[in-house]
């Protein structure tokens, strides 16, 4: 067995700050009213995040590109036909359904972020873009954000803990600790990700760059 580095730093910090967002955005947006600042400044927060994810699926290090883990339809069929299988064998990175279900989320939240910009309750809470929309598309988008990607949304969040959970269980594999580390055992001979002290400054400059846009966008104007 070796150590491999899967995940690095940028990218780890990126999942655990988008859990804490998410999970802020959802409470702050169910309690409501003097709690719904909070939730757009969540929204703007995972905005910055998702883009960062965006370029870091270009520039990232070996496993956080979208090219190591985007796989054909053949590929997935194939995963799918061993996947129940309890063989510890298990390759870095995500797997073919895996890089799949990272789109989606990405994808989903994506779109309950863009819906909640133009969203718009008519009472006190409104999108910073919903001015640039006609009131029966806000009230349209405000309908998707509240009552359909959101559900799409817990839907995938409980897919995810429970392909974590089948993975600790059946498999006997913890997919948590090496996004924890970056470092995984394996017996398997595979690169590991190149998580050096630039790399890391990249992402940072990123990122930076990312939270830029957004404030130049959503918040410079916000006293």
């Amino acid at each position: 067995m070796k150590t491999v580095r899967v995940w690095d730093l940028p990218l780890r910090l990126f999942h655990w700050a988008l859990v804490v967002l998410v999970s802020a955005a959802i409470i702050t947006g169910n309690i409501g009213g003097e709690y719904m600042d909070a939730h757009f400044y969540c929204a703007y927060a995972i905005l910055a995040l998702l883009m960062f994810r965006l370029i870091w699926g270009v520039a990232g290090s070996l496993y956080a590109r979208f090219a190591s883990f985007l796989a054909g339809p053949r590929a997935v069929l194939a995963y799918l036909k061993t996947a129940a299988s309890a063989s510890p064998e298990h390759r870095p990175g995500h797997n073919p359904l895996g890089g799949w279900s990272v789109v989606a989320m990405l994808t989903v939240l994506l779109l309950q972020v863009g819906s909640g910009l133009f969203s718009n309750d008519d009472i006190a809470s409104e999108g910073p873009l919903a001015i640039l929309v006609s009131r029966d598309w806000s009230a349209t988008l405000t309908w998707f954000h509240t009552e359909v990607s959101i559900n799409i949304l817990y839907g995938l969040i409980g897919l995810h803990v429970v392909a974590i959970a089948y993975y600790a269980l059946i498999k006997k594999i913890n997919l948590v600790q090496p996004m924890l580390s970056g470092d995984m055992q394996t017996a398997l001979d595979v690169p590991s990700a190149q998580d050096t002290r630039w790399l890391r400054l990249r992402g940072l400059l990123i990122f930076l760059l990312c939270c830029g846009v957004i404030y130049f966008f959503f918040l410079r104007n916000v006293s």
